[in-house]
């Protein structure tokens, strides 16, 4: 397999976790998010910039009634102490993961412990709400062109976990993964990743990849555990 650039996997992730625009501003990209996270609402820059462009870069988001939100991919260092001492702070620092598929796909799930479903069921919504996923990260996830769908994971024998995938440049991208409370520490989240790799397999990808943020200690663990590694880093700088 050949891995992804990181900056192959910024596209990638744009592609399977869309804003709603993404729009030119001189050397920004400005993102209309509507309410969908920070992925599909902050401002990158595609060049170096000035105060000046901060400012420009500012007053764009503040139209678009956003918060002066820029994300900060590796190598920006000259964009990041400019943010810094504009009084913007490091939040959501995030670990990209990439695989190859055969790697997940060799994930035996028991029977019926998981579902490739689009679109998402009432009861999956209602678990992607239960973890925070609300009706604006639903409409990130209908605007995905390309091949895209839910998994729907279950163990007792009831719903327990749900997640989201879809394909960019042969590689697979899962998102908004969520385990219920209740159902944690039974193996849900690995039965999910191996029915969305089997899924990403018979839709032609060749990778797996996903992004968690630093913080996130028993994802990381669970993603490293499992045969992916670590390609690349950033962050956001949040007023």
């Amino acid at each position: 397999m050949t891995p992804p650039t990181v900056k192959e996997l910024y596209a990638i992730t744009e592609a399977t976790w869309p804003p709603a625009t993404a729009t030119a501003h001189g050397v920004w990209t400005i993102r209309d998010g509507q309410g969908g996270g920070k992925r599909v609402s902050a401002a990158t820059a595609n060049g170096p910039v000035t105060f000046d462009d901060i400012r420009t870069a500012e007053a764009l988001m503040e139209d678009l009634d956003q918060h002066r939100l820029f994300m900060i991919h590796e190598g920006e260092d000259v964009l990041d102490q400019q943010l810094s001492a504009m009084g913007y702070q490091i939040i959501d620092p995030v670990v990209q993961y990439v695989c190859p598929l055969e790697t997940l796909a060799q994930i035996d799930p028991p029977r019926l412990s998981g579902f490739a479903i689009w679109p998402p069921l009432k009861i999956m919504e209602e678990l992607w709400a239960d973890g925070g996923i609300g009706p604006a990260r639903l409409d990130v996830m209908r605007r995905v062109q390309g091949p895209k769908t839910a998994i729907l994971g279950r163990v007792n024998d009831r719903a327990a976990g749900v997640a989201f995938v879809a394909i960019h440049n042969e590689t697979a991208m899962l998102h908004a993964i969520e385990v219920a409370a209740s159902q944690r520490r039974q193996k849900v989240a690995v039965n999910m990743m191996g029915t969305a790799a089997k899924w990403a397999q018979d839709h032609g990808a060749k990778r797996f990849s996903l992004v968690t943020t630093v913080q996130n200690v028993g994802s990381n663990a669970l993603y490293t555990s499992l045969g992916m590694r670590t390609v690349g880093h950033y962050h956001y700088r949040i007023k």
